[in-house]
């Protein structure tokens, strides 16, 4: 049995894709891998390639969901792009995005909080 987080981070990262598919964007990867990085979503809109984290909370009582984004996960995504664009180099233009979901309610109160080009 898979636990509680594990849930709603799996319904987050599903809210996240049709959030993305309906703000047209195109998705590349869901869970992308290399070596020890993973990257949630990547995706690209208007010749922008984006590296995107999500995180997901069905509570505040610890903060909002991009509260959990530490420097550390931005310097991860950091390395995995670098992989990515190194096996994928015809991209000019990159950023990292993080989608904050706040989920009051599912399916009827979810709150979205797009964090655009994040930097360290």
């Amino acid at each position: 049995m898979m636990a509680l987080h594990n849930d709603t981070g799996k319904i987050g990262e599903d809210l996240a894709f049709k959030w993305f598919m309906n703000n047209n964007y195109t998705i590349l990867h869901r869970n992308w891998r290399h070596k020890h990085w993973e990257v949630d979503l990547i995706a690209s809109r208007d010749q922008i390639l984006h590296f995107i984290e999500v995180k997901t909370r069905t509570s505040l009582a610890y903060g909002y969901p991009d509260d959990n984004v530490s420097v550390r996960k931005i310097n991860y995504l950091i390395g995995a792009s670098e992989e990515y664009l190194y096996l994928n180099p015809q991209w000019n233009r990159i950023q990292f995005d993080i989608l904050s979901i706040f989920i009051k309610k599912y399916p009827e109160k979810v709150a979205y909080f797009l964090i655009e080009d994040v930097y360290v």
